[in-house]
């Protein structure tokens, strides 16, 4: 048996499991769980969301019987105040968090699957609302960009590492994922609306070729910010005076513009 079709397997039994626990109403499986089935592989864990009645949430979180009913646990940490990341003692990895019918209209999520229902259980109240397909901001995620560039490097000089490499390696490049839509055609791949990175380097090969020189690591935050900086200049418009201020701080001096006299 393979690792997807024992997560599946696994996700059915959780069904069984609160088919026969009082108050549950629903299993919706998520991401590779839910309607993107054929991109699980060796290395994909089970997210799900439990969908009880009114009264019962607090119950399911405080008592994971319906769980190990399943199988045994290995180890349980609660990560947020709706549920848990958890380990099977076989290996298998969830995430996982419990709502009452209620709540479900107000929390984000996508790519879901209805794995179990309750004869009363209504299914519309799963879908989603639409995400937003509001324009890209190319001035503001530009700006940002750039800014971030500026600002890391001020700390990198200052011996600050750490936070440079976030803002450099970490939200400047946040934003070229967002600006790569504009440099090519995005190719089929499952696009997770929660998070640009993911399979970025399928979605987005011409700008992926450039990844390593944008997160080349803790001691080379100067270089990436040279590449994004490269990047952002051939592809869209860079305020010069922000460029000259990256490429000192780059070369490891701090341009001043001369004084104006009044």
């Amino acid at each position: 048996m393979t690792h997807s079709q024992k997560l599946l397997k696994r996700l059915d039994a959780i069904g069984l499991s609160l088919a026969s626990s009082a108050g549950a109403m629903a299993l919706i499986g998520l991401g590779s769980a839910g309607s993107e089935t054929t991109r699980m592989d060796a290395f994909s864990d089970l997210d799900f969301f439990v969908i009880v009645q009114a009264g019962y949430k607090q119950a399911y979180i405080a008592d994971l019987g319906w769980l190990t009913a399943v199988h045994p646990i290995a180890f349980q940490f609660m990560n947020t105040a709706d549920g848990y990341k958890l380990l099977f003692a076989d290996g298998i990895f969830c995430e996982f968090a419990v709502f009452e019918e209620a709540e479900l209209v107000h929390i984000p999520f996508s790519t879901e699957r209805i794995v179990w229902q309750a004869e009363t259980f209504d299914p519309s109240i799963v879908k989603p609302k639409q995400a937003s397909t509001a324009a890209l901001n190319v001035e503001w995620l530009v700006g940002e960009a750039i800014t971030n560039l500026y600002v890391g490097l001020c700390r990198y000089q200052r011996g600050e590492k750490l936070s440079a490499a976030r803002f450099v390696q970490g939200y400047a490049v946040d934003r070229v994922l967002e600006l790569a839509a504009l440099v090519e055609d995005e190719q089929p791949a499952f696009r997770d609306v929660f998070g640009a990175e993911r399979r970025f380097e399928q979605r987005f090969p011409v700008t992926a070729v450039n990844l390593p020189e944008f997160v080349p690591g803790y001691d080379h935050t100067p270089q990436a910010a040279q590449a994004i900086l490269h990047y952002l200049d051939t592809h869209f418009t860079v305020n010069p005076a922000m460029k000259k201020q990256i490429m000192s701080l780059v070369a490891g001096t701090f341009y001043q513009p001369p004084a104006t006299s009044h």
